[in-house]
């Protein structure tokens, strides 16, 4: 006996990305702002000038990748439970990737899911954590293990927000603009090359050219079943990386820089793309002060770590390779005594 659900449908998930100074916008329905004390302090009366509800309410947690946790998430449900949201209502998430992918993950399961608009704050979360609804958060496994794919329904970036950004902070997020460059587009990085995205007006471009790559990457594989890995360049590395230092020592752009340089070589070693294509990365990345090395203490137990990788199945490590410039391969038939031997050029000698 057999009984059939017929769930099959179109959902249409599409959603607008406005790049521009915030317009002045009213919400018909209770909102919840989730930010933390660092943002509050700079800009949140900035965007309270910009956007009204029938109900608003401010949200803080603590500031940091350390608190991207299930702590953290318990508080902003316990403040939504005690004002009585419901379906209907709405969250803001209102800082950097940290503050996005919990409150993205937020939204995903209160009350089975409700809606969320991102705004973020900082580079990285502006060109890339934003959009395309990866939601998450940490545990002591590793990093975003965690999580939902919950689509916003619609991301504010507005270059406002950049003018308190600290060199580090703009560093990180020109690290993923470096990544969708490299992966997707070779005309994009050749710009990049000569570009100067201390410039308004160029860094304002050069975050349209991040968001509409990677926007085309995520309409055409939403969930991640095959060419979306490839923006994970340099994250396979770079989370562990993130892993072995406890969050503390590198903020997520700077450990994918590394990442990015590990992936790299091991593209060299595959044939895949040539040392001087390497090295025009790694300048790329160093022009904006980001690291380029790590020395790893023990060569087996980071690659061990790989395991816990979201793209990882049973025995097999998915890494993301580069082929040259503007090319990508995503794999799990890479040997591993391959990629040991390149750890072992990052390791104490």
């Amino acid at each position: 006996m057999q009984v059939n659900i017929p769930l099959k449908q179109t959902v249409d998930n599409s959603y607008d990305i406005t790049i521009d100074t915030i317009k002045k916008v009213h919400f018909d329905k209770k909102v919840a702002i989730i930010t933390n004390p660092k943002v509050a302090g700079l800009h949140l009366a900035y965007f309270l000038s910009k956007i009204s509800a029938k109900e608003l309410y401010i949200i803080t947690v603590p500031d940091g990748e350390e608190y991207k946790n299930q702590d953290s998430v318990d508080l902003i449900l316990e403040s939504l439970f005690n004002h009585r949201f419901n379906r209907k209502s709405m969250l803001i998430a209102f800082g950097g990737g940290v503050i996005g992918d919990m409150t993205g993950y937020t939204a995903s399961i209160y009350q089975r899911g409700i809606d969320f608009v991102q705004v973020p704050t900082t580079l990285l979360s502006q060109v890339d954590a934003s959009v395309g609804g990866k939601t998450g958060i940490n545990n002591k496994y590793g990093k975003n293990l965690i999580g939902a794919f919950h689509q916003p329904k619609a991301v504010y970036i507005d270059p406002h927000f950049l003018s308190t950004l600290p060199k580090r902070e703009f560093g990180a997020g020109v690290a993923e603009i470096i990544k969708m460059a490299v992966t997707f587009n070779r005309n994009f990085f050749e710009f990049l090359e000569t570009a100067d995205l201390h410039d308004k007006e160029v860094l304002q471009e050069a975050i349209k050219q991040a968001v509409q790559t990677k926007a085309d990457v995520v309409a055409k594989d939403e969930k991640e079943h095959g060419l979306r890995a490839a923006l994970n360049y340099g994250h396979t590395f770079g989370h562990v990386i993130e892993n072995e230092t406890k969050y503390k020592t590198y903020l997520h752009g700077e450990a994918v820089a590394i990442g990015m340089v590990m992936a790299n070589e091991v593209a060299v070693a595959m044939n895949l793309m040539t040392p001087q294509e390497a090295q025009r990365v790694k300048e790329l990345l160093q022009k904006y002060d980001l690291p380029t090395s790590y020395t790893i203490e023990d060569v087996n137990s980071f690659y061990e770590t790989f395991f816990l990788d979201k793209k990882s199945l049973d025995a097999s490590v998915t890494f993301i390779i580069p082929v040259g410039i503007g090319g990508v391969k995503i794999t799990d038939k890479v040997d591993k005594e391959l990629i040991l031997s390149v750890l072992r050029t990052f390791g104490n000698n």
